[in-house]
């Protein structure tokens, strides 16, 4: 499963002081839930658990997540449900996601999806849809698309690469060490890296790229600097760092809480690795402030 939006820990788990979320505050909260009830959509702020939901909604904002909610992979670190949706996709999606972004008033979005291997081009048309529907209800909308691996598949990437997304991003999730025993079989570290990179060859010159990983799984930090390089090998813009909590005790254990001092040193090491924009902390996640973050990388081109 490609989203690192684990949201709390397993039961009886002790967080530290610095993780702490705030309940939901703010007119919009109550709209944003609303608007997603009526519209049937799902969100991988909800789905997945995600500790920023409060925050996000409250702002006026949600992370829209396609092609259902159930998801073909089971990742030890995803909350998410897992499920065979045996081919069926709700063709109604994409125009019901623009007329949120619409009602919203949205100046970016951001859309992410479940894996859906049981579909051959892994859902791809769906979000090359979804993001044309957008364009076309609220031309203004930046769109920030986070897909899955879509199998490693360059046709699949290239036909969402046509709808024109302002941002692509995909998941590196953890060091190539720790892969093989978080991720479904079926990801990879280097499947990862060629989506990138394919991104960034098929993809206009002005395409953002951007990935997250998650810490406090064990990782070594001398693997930490390599996944660094090997995403900037790949082109990647942007990168999120930010704490792995435990959705239940059948998922993989935290390892350590990982401190804020710590984040802040190691997105100081990220930026010296060339992207053009790091955020770092123990409450980011892939998707957290994702407009401030774009901005930082289009200001970097001279934008």
């Amino acid at each position: 499963m490609l989203i690192a939006e684990s949201g709390v820990a397993g039961p009886g788990a002790r967080l530290p002081s610095w993780i702490r979320t705030r309940p939901p505050r703010g007119e919009a909260y109550p709209e944003v839930r609303g608007i997603l009830e009526e519209l049937r959509l799902g969100t991988v702020c909800r789905e997945a658990r995600c500790p920023n939901l409060a925050e996000c909604w409250s702002a006026g904002a949600a992370t829209l997540m396609l092609l259902g909610t159930d998801c073909s992979r089971r990742c030890g670190f995803c909350a998410v449900t897992t499920r065979w949706s045996r081919g069926i996709v709700d063709r109604t999606e994409p125009a019901r996601v623009a007329e949120a972004v619409r009602r919203w008033g949205l100046r970016y979005v951001v859309l992410t999806q479940v894996c859906r291997d049981d579909l051959p081009d892994g859902g791809a048309s769906l979000l090359a849809e979804t993001v044309r529907a957008i364009r076309e209800a609220t031309p203004a909308t930046l769109v920030e698309l986070l897909i899955g691996d879509l199998g490693g598949d360059p046709e699949a990437i290239a036909q969402v690469l046509e709808a024109a997304p302002d941002v692509l991003a995909h998941n590196l999730e953890t060091t190539r060490e720790l892969s093989p025993s978080v991720r479904d079989h079926r990801a990879g570290y280097d499947r990862s890296l060629g989506v990138l990179r394919t991104a960034r060859r098929l993809g206009p010159a002005h395409l953002v790229t951007k990935s997250s990983i998650m810490l406090g799984l064990g990782e070594a930090e001398p693997a930490l600097a390599t996944a660094f390089r090997d995403l900037r090998d790949a082109g990647v813009d942007l990168l999120t760092l930010g704490q792995y909590l435990r959705p239940s005790a059948e998922h993989v254990p935290v390892a350590r809480f990982v401190p804020p001092e710590e984040f802040e040193r190691l997105g100081r090491e990220a930026e010296r690795a060339g992207f053009a924009g790091v955020a770092s902390g123990p409450l980011v996640r892939s998707s957290y402030r994702a407009e401030e973050l774009y901005r930082r990388a289009f200001a970097a081109r001279g934008g």
